[in-house]
């Protein structure tokens, strides 16, 4: 299991929302490569970086900053989310050196396409899927589906996809905790591996979803918590590395 570090993107910053809400944001900073930098020489393996503004206009917007991390953070990892609605995208990204590209709305509009772009793409495509209440939410979180997060994530198991990203809205950038049941139910219900995000604050909650590994959990993400300072990321390194 290990720690990914947040970066999303919102006019060029380095930003977080309040439960996905685009007009209640805080500012980190004015430079995101730098904060990439910052993480990549903490010990990141992985990079989670999500263009905010591509989510709501369904099309990248953010570009340029993104290449800047992609540079930044090298040799460490970096995926990409917010946006990605067809496979010129995604192979744009990819030769960019982006090393994965997440796709989230696209997964229940054309899950066919992404099940294609698994195949070309081999080990590049991650799924995210954002739940509300257990629901499936879409387009940067404005708007909430019919569809249950764990049935569409039983779409993509045979896929090929190289993890599914699942985030609980509610707890997200609340610094309130992770909803380890919610985590634990998907986990479970999904034979892909899953990397949990929302509401993560502090060191015990890095132990409490280190727990999960054995449902299948492989991979943390986190944002607020390491702008504020609430969690050390090497800190939280260390702590799974030590079992």
């Amino acid at each position: 299991m290990i720690v990914i570090p947040a970066i999303d993107i919102k006019g060029g910053r380095c930003v977080r929302l309040f439960q996905g809400e685009m007009d209640q944001e805080t500012v980190f900073s004015d430079d995101p490569a730098a904060m990439a930098g910052r993480w990549a020489a903490q010990g990141a393996e992985l990079i989670h970086v999500v263009d905010l503004d591509g989510a709501v206009e369904k099309r990248p917007r953010n570009l340029e900053a993104i290449e800047r991390i992609v540079n930044q953070a090298d040799p460490v990892l970096v995926q990409v989310g917010g946006g990605i609605r067809d496979i010129d995208t995604m192979e744009m990204y990819l030769d960019l050196g982006v090393a994965r590209v997440v796709i989230g709305s696209a997964a229940i509009y054309d899950p066919e396409m992404v099940k294609k772009a698994c195949k070309r793409f081999p080990g590049g495509i991650v799924v995210g899927i954002d739940a509300r209440n257990g629901k499936v939410a879409i387009e940067g979180w404005t708007k909430t589906t019919e569809m249950q997060a764990a049935i569409l994530g039983k779409q993509f198991e045979d896929a090929g996809v190289a993890a599914i990203n699942f985030t609980d809205i509610e707890r997200d950038g609340m610094r309130t905790g992770p909803n380890i049941e919610a985590i634990r139910d998907f986990a479970r219900a999904v034979e892909v591996p899953v990397v949990a995000s929302g509401g993560v604050s502090c060191l015990d909650d890095i132990k409490r979803l280190a727990e999960l590994e054995p449902d299948g959990v492989t991979g943390i993400i986190t944002g607020r918590a390491l702008y504020e300072g609430s969690l050390d990321l090497k800190s939280a390194i260390e702590l799974l590395r030590q079992g």
